[in-house]
């Protein structure tokens, strides 16, 4: 079979008349998502190793026959959307596409194996043998992980060269992190050292080293691999990057940290106002912290971390803030489709499933929609972005 998302007529005519097994299976409506979304884990995970892609039928009845389903766009987009809710973790490569096969339209969702398995889904790597889906075993997430492929992987799930395990803050790991990734009945029932946990959460590569994530989001000190990850924050007396500067950080540490603390300067530097008018007594903030926060977040997860010295940096004058994250557009984002809805690709799938994890996203691919929304409600202009070759900058100027 095809190792293409998109499937021939004749690979596609061959599933629709199949049985269910090892790499088909198919819905008579959208009605129960998650049960779709835990088949897509599993053909991301491909623990048979096929290699080749899963395929999902929406619109058609377990018998074969056509379900009638109308496949709208909205249905389409729905489907797809599924992806970027943060409850897949990584990011599963798949398409949905509107097919017409033996005279009947269905929805096709066709999901690549994963580079980087284990994939989970809600917390849980969902496999499937045959017609079987149900969660792994932690021999079967050993075997997944055997599957990882090293060279296809992105940078961020790579493992950083000279790094050990003491390089990882161990305590912050098992209090912290674990809780959030992984649910606590499975916690109770695996009995496995604190390596091997590690490892089944992408955050120790095949060689024991911890990864860039590892390093970023649990590491004791890194800066001591990443110089560069640390945000610097100027507070100006003025409008001009050369007017007095009244308050500044150098923001170091790990990620976790550092979003938290930029997130209480925030909370400092953001002045409020008394609106009266009529009977109505309201404040009135220069930023709306939803947005200054969505920002911060977005500047922290996308930014380049490979090959370069250069820190976010916040600019924070008296008519506007200007936030810099180095590392230009990425994938299928471009200047021209930079902060519309549903165009999204992630430089750093790892990290931002760890951040996840820890609760720093809400749902992946609408955060420049959360700004220019709180910033609308707030009476703020709306948000300016500058794309160049190797920064984005986001500039959010003051409620007047």
């Amino acid at each position: 079979m095809s190792t293409s998302l998109h499937l021939s007529d004749e690979e596609l005519t061959g599933a629709f008349r199949s049985s269910e097994g090892e790499r088909i299976e198919r819905k008579r409506s959208i009605s129960r998502p998650d049960d779709i979304c835990r088949a897509i884990c599993a053909f991301a995970n491909d623990l048979a190793g096929s290699n080749s892609p899963g395929i999902i039928i929406i619109g058609q009845d377990d018998d074969l026959s056509c379900a009638g389903l109308p496949i709208s766009d909205h249905l389409l987009e729905t489907v797809a959307g599924w992806r970027s809710t943060g409850k897949f973790q990584p990011f599963p490569t798949m398409s949905v596409e509107r097919r017409t096969i033996d005279g009947c339209t269905v929805a096709v969702v066709t999901v690549l194996p994963s580079d980087n398995p284990p994939m989970r889904y809600e917390e849980r790597v969902w496999i499937r043998v045959g017609p079987r889906r149900a969660t792994a075993s932690p021999e079967e997430e050993r075997r997944l992980l055997e599957k990882q492929r090293a060279q296809s992987l992105p940078f961020d799930a790579k493992g950083v060269p000279e790094s050990s395990i003491d390089d990882i803050d161990l305590v912050r790991f098992k209090i912290e992190y674990l809780p959030t990734a992984v649910p606590a009945d499975i916690l109770a029932q695996n009995g496995r050292s604190e390596e091997q946990q590690l490892r089944a959460l992408r955050l120790l590569d095949p060689q024991g080293r911890p990864t860039v994530t590892a390093i970023l989001v649990l590491g004791k000190s890194p800066q001591d691999y990443f110089p560069g990850a640390y945000v610097q924050a100027l507070r100006i007396s003025g409008t001009e990057l050369t007017d007095p500067i009244i308050d500044r950080h150098q923001i170091t540490g790990a990620l976790p940290d550092q979003l938290r603390f930029i997130e209480e300067i925030g909370n400092l530097w953001n002045r409020s106002a008394i609106r009266v008018g009529s009977s109505l007594r309201s404040d009135s903030a220069d930023y709306p912290l939803p947005a200054l926060r969505q920002v911060f977040r977005n500047a922290i997860i996308h930014r380049n971390y490979q090959g370069t010295n250069s820190p976010v940096r916040i600019s924070w004058y008296e008519d506007r803030v200007e936030i810099q994250s180095p590392g230009g557009v990425y994938g299928q984002v471009t200047p021209e489709t930079f902060g519309k809805p549903g165009v999204t690709d992630y430089r750093n799938p790892t990290l931002a499933e760890a951040l996840a994890n820890l609760g720093f996203v809400e749902k992946f691919g609408i955060g420049l929609q959360i700004v220019e929304r709180e910033l609308r409600e707030n009476g703020n202009p709306p948000a300016g972005y500058e794309i160049f070759p190797n920064f984005v900058q986001v500039v959010l100027r003051r409620h007047p």
